[in-house]
């Protein structure tokens, strides 16, 4: 035979690894199809139902924070900030509406990824168990290889790709239609892009993975890959890497806890001898370097003296304390109690994740495919499990509010994940069925449109935030209460984080001075306040640096000022009498007036209350008080409150949502104050005009009823 000929074994062999690539090809361009038809009909749900404006909680501040490149509540968020200053430079729209929309943009791309997650575990599946065949057994074993091993999945037929690609589009658009991802996805928040990154450096480890496995089997050894196939793989790892340490520089803790799962993936790949090569060395100095050159961002901005500088990180020390949290890690507490309340709070969250509590379809298809992927693919199974093991010990012992349900983004995308095996399990079922085999198009396509379906209806009362309005609303509401400059007093985060955007992007009212009492307690607030009300703080200038002086040495050690009774009563002597000094001189140039929150604030700040109690008469206007020196009545024209959306049924709450939690008792409440206070100085029939509001804001308010029942009887009797 010339050595130009090849022989029957050696023609057949070259047409099944050219039937493979080609099958290979087929599958990737079908997988980045499912990823186009994921991100685009994410992208259009996300852009229908964005947000037209700003929204409560940190929208306001991050807003106005990428607006004009500032610096963001710890850790900063360095990286989204750029992002999202990019998107206010796009000429259309407000610019709460353009930074809105890079949520939905990143959000969805993060729903694109999924599958391509997806698609890379089945296939890292299908490399490992034919790698357990053996080199020789995998190519004699091809035709009769069990569904879901690699020779399989590589051929060109249509049941095969079925087990690959619609798990891979039902998880992508499982995670389009969850809750938590889409309520982030129409408003000014950083955790869109955050599931991007996470997502991404999933995909560059799981196809890095893959690519080693598949060189394998190919021939370049059973056991190690071959120097040269290593460094052609590594590309994806030192990409992984580089992303990773600037997915550092959005939502580090979230991120840093995904790390235990890469190096699950790591050492059930390359085994333990990769924790000693150059090539994690390598991996390290790049997410390093990475991580360096985008938390820069916080220095360089912190000496531009931008609007807002939250903590002024300009020294290392400063910096450090900003990206660690570290006003923050008074939230964490690994106290029994606590984590039992996190876990039940979890356990709410993860059951109306993907649709109705009562129909936890995906919630059991997650199960199932994690029982799948066990026995599958071990490597598969640890990589979930860990992701979730990790995030869960974390976030149960943090306790904060509002936005908590972000911090549970990675194990509501591990069970996403899952459900994609789980659909996986239930395709091959149906392939396993003689009586089924021929419909099993209709069976994946029935299970995909299924869980689709119900998580879809489930979630849009919720997440349909098109005509949201509250905050906007909420803002004009209160200043329309207020006369020229004024002085607003607030401990509530949900007025004073939308006011800055009203105030200093929009340039809404920029007359009345509006100060956050708790703000008052960080000495980079102050920068703020010499900014936007210079006049306010040259009034009080003596008590100002009084107490700003005592506020640096408390910020360098807290715990001195704890452990110090007479330092902590001076410190907190020199704040009232700064706020005292703040009423007191303003209210001799227009009114102060204070939202409700303040009169019933905690005991830290018991003496201020008292001091207002004893000094002024809280009289209700609008949504605030004003602070009357006498106990005469003072009438004030009436207020025209807008709630669109508030409690018209155009948008559904959940009990725990901030407006429920926040905003519409703020309405209640004082339209409540108002009626009492008409009653008490004999004004019925307006009284009742302010109970009946409050009533069509809360059909169930006793207080109000009672109130229209008292003026009604008096209104009879005269």
């Amino acid at each position: 035979m010339s050595a130009g000929r090849a022989t029957g074994s050696e023609a057949t062999t070259g047409m099944t690894d050219r039937q493979t690539i080609t099958g290979t090809i087929r599958l990737f361009q079908a997988e980045l199809l499912c990823a186009g038809v994921v991100f685009l009909a994410a992208l259009s749900l996300y852009s229908w139902t964005l947000a037209p404006t700003v929204t409560l909680t940190d929208s306001g501040e991050l807003i106005v924070v990428a607006h004009n490149l500032g610096v963001a509540h710890p850790p900063g968020f360095p990286l989204w900030v750029m992002l999202a200053h990019l998107a206010t430079m796009v000429p259309f729209g407000s610019v709460a509406l353009r930074i809105n929309f890079t949520s939905a943009f990143f959000a969805a791309l993060a729903c694109a990824m999924l599958p391509l997650v997806v698609a890379e575990l089945m296939m890292g599946a299908a490399s490992a168990n034919a790698s357990k065949l053996g080199k020789k057994g995998a190519r004699q074993n091809k035709r009769a290889a069990p569904p879901g091993t690699l020779g399989e999945i590589q051929k060109d037929s249509r049941s095969q790709r079925l087990l690959v690609l619609a798990p891979a589009l039902g998880s992508g658009l499982l995670m389009v239609f969850s809750r938590t991802l889409w309520s982030y996805a129409t408003v000014a928040e950083v955790y869109a892009l955050n599931a991007l990154l996470i997502l991404a450096i999933s995909f560059l480890m799981l196809r890095w993975r893959r690519c080693l496995l598949a060189k394998r089997l190919a021939g370049t050894g059973a056991n190690t890959a071959s120097s040269r196939s290593a460094a052609g793989s590594d590309i994806f790892l030192y990409v992984a890497a580089l992303i990773f340490g600037l997915a550092l520089g959005v939502h580090h803790v979230t991120v840093a806890l995904v790390l235990p799962a890469f190096a699950v993936v790591v050492y059930r790949t390359e085994g333990m001898a990769f924790f000693g090569s150059r090539r994690l060395l390598y991996a390290a100095l790049i997410s390093v370097g990475a991580l360096i050159a985008v938390y820069s961002y916080l220095p360089l901005a912190a000496s531009r003296a931008p609007v807002i500088n939250w903590g002024t990180p300009r020294s290392l020390q400063e910096i450090w304390w900003h990206v660690t949290g570290r006003q923050y890690q008074v939230f964490l507490a690994f106290t029994p109690k606590i984590i039992g309340e996190q876990a039940v709070e979890f356990g709410r969250m993860v059951l109306r994740e993907f649709g109705p509590p009562w129909v936890p379809l995906a919630l059991l298809l997650a199960c199932a495919g994690l029982g799948n992927a066990f026995r599958r693919d071990r490597t598969a199974f640890w990589f979930l499990v860990t992701v979730i093991a990790a995030n869960l010990a974390y976030a149960f012992t943090y306790s904060i509010a509002e936005d908590k349900d972000a911090y549970y983004l990675p194990t509501f995308i591990s069970l996403t994940v899952a459900a994609g095996f789980g659909l996986y399990w239930v395709i091959q079922l149906a392939l396993s069925e003689r009586r089924l085999f021929g419909r099993a198009y209709l069976v994946a396509a029935f299970s995909v449109l299924l869980v689709s379906a119900i998580a879809f209806s489930g979630n849009w009362p919720f997440n349909n935030r098109r005509h949201y309005f509250i905050a906007r609303d909420y803002v004009e509401n209160l200043l329309s209460a207020i006369e020229p400059n004024g002085l607003l007093l607030t401990l509530d985060w949900q007025v004073a984080s939308p006011m800055l955007y009203a105030q200093e992007v929009e340039q809404l009212r920029p007359d009345v001075k509006v100060v956050d009492v708790n703000l008052l307690r960080r000495s980079w607030y102050f920068d703020y306040l010499r900014h936007a009300y210079p006049a306010l703080i040259e009034r009080s200038h003596e008590k100002v640096e009084a107490f700003f002086a005592d506020l640096k040495q408390w910020e360098l050690d807290p715990q001195g000022y704890a452990n110090d009774p007479e330092r902590s009563r001076r410190i907190t002597a020199l704040f009232e009498e700064m706020i005292q000094s703040m009423v007191t001189n303003e209210n001799r140039i227009a009114p102060v007036y204070i939202t409700s929150d303040l009169p019933f604030a905690d005991k830290r700040d018991g003496e201020l209350v008292k001091w207002l109690n004893d000094t002024f008469q809280f009289v209700p206007q609008g949504l605030v008080f004003n602070l009357a020196g006498d106990r005469l009545f003072h009438d004030s024209p009436e207020v025209k409150l807008q709630t669109r959306g508030l409690a018209d049924g155009s948008i559904r709450f959940e009990k725990d949502d901030p407006v429920n939690l926040k905003v519409l008792p703020v309405y209640t409440s004082m339209l409540v104050n108002r009626g009492r206070y008409l009653t008490l100085f004999n004004q019925p029939e307006r009284a009742v005009a302010a109970f009946e509001q409050a009533l069509a804001l809360d059909p169930g308010l006793v207080t109000a009823r009672k109130g229209i029942e008292e003026n009604t009887s008096k209104l009879r009797n005269q």
